[in-house]
């Protein structure tokens, strides 16, 4: 008695298959939760862009990049990003890159670069150092950036609530931390400001945040002689930007 239940199972699971390659049956009809979704309402696909080409990159001006950059914030500040198939994207760009800018931005893990101008792989080079400080280094890139692959804007970019300018105010003395504040220093020196001077001021941090951005800005025209030539024949722009955490707003042209 204890085999009925099994016996009975295989013989109408016989039947059926029997009948279904007889052709004695028809398929059930599926199920409304099995029926695929009609093409309307499928998931939209992300969109492949077109990697920048070294002519289109040629036809680029300096001030139709800062547009672009101008409007993808905006784009980025409402939410609504592009979106992008970054696959794809890396295989297209692993032939060659021709990108548009450099930007200079700090350390700082709250601020996607790329994200927050709504660009995408092969768009922009990015030099990322805490207090998007100017040294050695960071000019050498700039001018391989622009001199040799082609960009035609380089930005510094500031932000709000900027760790590493809070520690320059605060005079930090820490292992290599020291070395680097020191280069955010005159900007804190230099600042003239109303009001109280000590890292919990967030109008003071923000202000000398935005001297450091105008700082970096002088010194790269100063320590490069290839790049002031660029600027100063049209090739390329210097700005400056600051960044607000809060909105996700950047604020252009930091003079």
């Amino acid at each position: 008695m204890t085999d009925f239940p099994f016996k009975a199972s295989s013989l109408t699971m016989a039947i059926v298959l029997a009948a279904a390659m007889a052709g004695g049956c028809s398929s059930p009809p599926a199920s409304p939760e099995k029926t695929p979704p009609s093409s309307s309402a499928a998931t939209p696909r992300p969109l492949v862009e077109k990697v920048l080409t070294a002519e289109e990159q040629r036809q680029l001006t300096p001030d139709a990049i800062i547009a672009s950059f101008k409007e993808g914030n905006q784009r980025f500040a409402k939410g609504d990003l592009t979106i992008r198939d970054h696959t794809a994207l890396v295989r297209r760009a692993a032939a060659g890159q021709f990108p548009k800018a450099v930007i200079l931005s700090c350390l700082d893990s709250r601020i996607p670069v790329e994200d927050v101008f709504d660009k995408g792989i092969g768009d922009i080079f990015v030099a990322r150092v805490a207090g998007n400080i100017v040294n050695e280094d960071i000019l050498g890139s700039m001018e391989f950036g622009c001199k040799v692959a082609g960009a035609k804007v380089i930005m510094v970019l500031g932000h709000k609530h900027c760790g590493a300018v809070k520690g320059a105010i605060d005079d930090v003395r820490l292992g290599n931390i020291t070395a680097l504040l020191s280069k955010i220093r005159p900007a804190v020196q230099g600042l003239a400001f109303d009001g109280e001077k000590n890292s919990k001021n967030s109008d003071y941090v923000d202000a000398v945040a935005k001297a450091n951005v105008r700082l970096a800005k002088q010194q790269t025209r100063e320590r490069s002689a290839i790049l002031k030539e660029m600027e100063t024949k049209g090739e390329l722009k210097i700005i400056g930007a600051f960044y607000d955490l809060d909105t996700g707003q950047v604020v252009f042209d930091v003079n």
